[in-house]
């Protein structure tokens, strides 16, 4: 069984830092991507920041300037430096990853982490 574990989330003023981790543990071969999104009350679900093994990153344009998207492939671990924070970042921050389970056949199954709050004060 595969699980995505997100930690780092908390309480922050306007202006402050946070950074989230991400971490992947039990049976997988590989991981390929992985992914932050967001989910603040009724609202969906939105995607924050994306990246591939080689370093390509992808923002949403709500947080570009603002946050950074790492990983660390050896670890497996996804991080995500939160800077500037405004009121409107407050969210559940969720990790996802799509994760080679089998190679025989390729089978990639699509991980979501619990998922952990960020609330920014005004």
């Amino acid at each position: 069984q595969v699980r995505l574990v997100e930690s780092g989330g908390g309480l922050v003023q306007t202006g402050g830092s946070l950074r989230l981790s991400c971490a992947a543990s039990g049976s997988f071969f590989s991981i390929a991507a992985m992914k932050w999104y967001r989910q603040a009350p009724e609202r969906q679900r939105e995607l924050v920041a994306s990246i591939v093994k080689g370093g390509m990153t992808n923002y949403a344009d709500s947080v570009k300037g603002r946050f950074t998207i790492s990983m660390d492939n050896a670890e497996n671990t996804v991080y995500l430096q939160m800077n500037s924070l405004k009121p409107e970042d407050t969210a559940v921050y969720y990790c996802n990853a799509p994760v080679l389970v089998t190679i025989t056949p390729v089978t990639y199954r699509e991980v979501w982490g619990q998922g952990t709050l960020v609330t920014v004060s005004s």
